[in-house]
């Protein structure tokens, strides 16, 4: 019994010893967390700081995606025009930056120094995975090499006469709500029909499949919207932010619903075509598809890395998953702000509808073809100055891995939030004179000499940039092309202008309301 009893007393002095050290080690990290934090704060504390709630709250709930909170957005750049401090929390500064002085180091350092910042990307991750959105470091390096040949303009120009099919889709429908109306002017939503126009044509250029989803409903087209909308509302719930309270609400079953709707279609046509490639082999595959374009997941099936390493299944899936989300609600956004933009603007219409004229006159056909793309110049100047005004997307963050040293002696510190803001910076007095004003000759030749790269950035720039920005461009001139070549878009000035939100992309309140009115002639 002696010996149990002494056995006993040293297990006691072994956990408490145990116990002990593990406070011990406890309080020397949090002596350190605390000491890196004071460190932080002293490099944060060159930044100005707008005025705030109170220490605890900082500036929480102060920044909304709303109208108003872009107009907050303007207010901050015209005080502070390079970044301010913004305190989520205590805890959790985040650093405003909507200047190329700010920006451009960040956006130049590579993806390993700069990766995406991961508390509301992590929303997506169920239903995009490790595609080139959300992976990192060597995942993602090896992703971007493997995938950037299949956005090359040699493979981008076979995508052009799907460009054209699925927009003339949207404009006949169009024709028929006017002849419905008794041929006069029809008042329409238009963001909700470019958004269908452009999964229909994400579909036929991803999976060359026709779902005909702009004039009957697709289950699998329902799905994305779905999905597009319940993450949206996920961000605006904090209480559902956690997966496991998520998962058990009703939008989170509705979530893993939709999730498997789309999983089960990508990961269909995928495995069809890995095993038809099986099966056939490499070169008759390829001499199979000799005189028609090969799809995304044919290119993607058949690259391989420099040790001779495919994409997996899973892989692909991602990849095109990815391609549909990033794709359809970017360029639906910027379509519908351009066309509001050259309805508030009939001067630039004309001059847009009169270039596309000129383009097409004495043509066998009527629609826009590769070669066109480049013959648009005045068309292009208004996409671009459109983009600066309302981009489709108005913020991307990132979370440094080490410090990144600014030109004047400042410091984005390692760990913190960069809120890269888009919007900021194409609103920024400095870079833009009257921001607020739509003048597509800003990106005149002659205007855009010597202005810094990092002051229009719609698509990103850097290492982590766009990687579709080509594709997404060429289908709003084929899209603005033919569309005007037939309607001429006018505001209802009985409607006030829309109120922007900022969401995934910047749509309207409201939507965005145009009235519609076939052009003379045109059939």
């Amino acid at each position: 019994m002696a010996v149990a009893a002494a056995l006993g007393s040293l297990g006691a002095v072994a956990l408490g010893t145990f116990v002990v050290s593990l406070l011990l080690r406890w309080l020397w990290d949090a002596l350190v967390a605390v000491t890196r934090f004071r460190a932080t704060c002293r490099q944060l504390n060159k930044f100005p700081t707008p005025p705030w709630r109170n220490w605890l709250l900082g500036h929480t709930g102060m920044g909304q995606s709303t109208e108003q909170g872009l107009q907050q957005v303007d207010t901050l750049v015209a005080r502070y025009r390079h970044g301010c401090l913004w305190w989520g929390l205590p805890w959790l500064p985040v650093l405003r930056l909507f200047h190329p002085s700010t920006l451009r180091p960040l956006l130049s350092a590579s993806a390993f120094v700069a990766p995406k910042e991961k508390t509301f990307y992590g929303f997506l991750k169920p239903w995009l995975g490790e595609g080139l959105l959300l992976s990192g470091g060597q995942r993602w390096a090896r992703h971007r090499r493997l995938l950037t040949p299949a956005f090359h303009g040699d493979v981008l120009r076979n995508y052009l006469g799907i460009f054209n099919q699925s927009t003339r889709v949207m404009l006949a429908k169009w024709g028929a709500a006017v002849v419905s109306a008794g041929g006069g002017p029809v008042e329409m939503e238009v963001l909700q029909p470019l958004s269908l126009l452009t999964l229909d044509t994400l579909q036929k250029c991803i999976f060359s499949h026709e779902s005909h989803c702009q004039e009957r409903p697709s289950k699998y087209i329902q799905a994305i919207l779905e999905l597009s909308s319940l993450v949206v509302r996920r961000q605006l719930q904090p209480l559902l932010h956690p997966w496991w309270l998520y998962r058990l609400s009703s939008d989170g079953r509705r979530f893993a619903r939709a999730c498997a709707t789309v999983h089960a279609f990508t990961a269909d046509v995928v495995q069809r075509r890995r095993r038809a490639l099986a099966c056939l082999g490499h070169q008759t595959w390829l001499d199979g598809h000799r005189g028609r374009s090969m799809d995304f997941i044919d290119l993607l099936l058949l690259t391989k890395d420099e040790n001779g390493h495919t994409l997996s299944d899973e892989d692909i899936a991602a990849e095109a998953d990815t391609f549909m989300f990033e794709g359809h609600d970017t360029t639906a956004s910027g379509l519908a702000w351009l066309f509001y933009n050259l309805a508030s603007h009939p001067e630039h219409q004309e001059r847009c509808r009169q270039e596309v004229q000129e383009l097409l006159a004495a043509r066998d056909t009527a629609d826009i073809e590769w070669e066109d793309l480049s013959q648009l110049p005045f068309t292009t100047m208004c996409i671009k100055e459109s983009l600066r005004l309302h981009p489709p997307v108005t913020a991307v963050s990132r979370r440094c891995t080490e410090d990144i040293p600014l030109h004047d002696g400042r410091v984005l510190p390692k760990g913190v939030i960069c809120l890269m803001s888009i919007y900021g910076t194409h609103h920024n007095p400095d870079l833009w004179p009257e921001p607020e004003v739509f003048n597509p000759l800003r990106f005149s030749p002659e205007n855009s000499k010597g202005r810094s790269p990092s002051s229009f950035i719609p698509f990103s720039a850097g290492p982590r940039n766009c990687i579709g920005q080509s594709f997404a461009m060429a289908e709003m001139k084929v899209v603005v092309a033919l569309t005007l070549s037939r309607f001429m878009l006018r505001r209802d000035t009985a409607r006030p202008p829309p109120c922007r939100k900022p969401e995934l992309i910047l749509r309207a309140e409201d939507g965005i309301w145009l009235l519609l009115e076939p052009l003379v002639g045109v059939a």
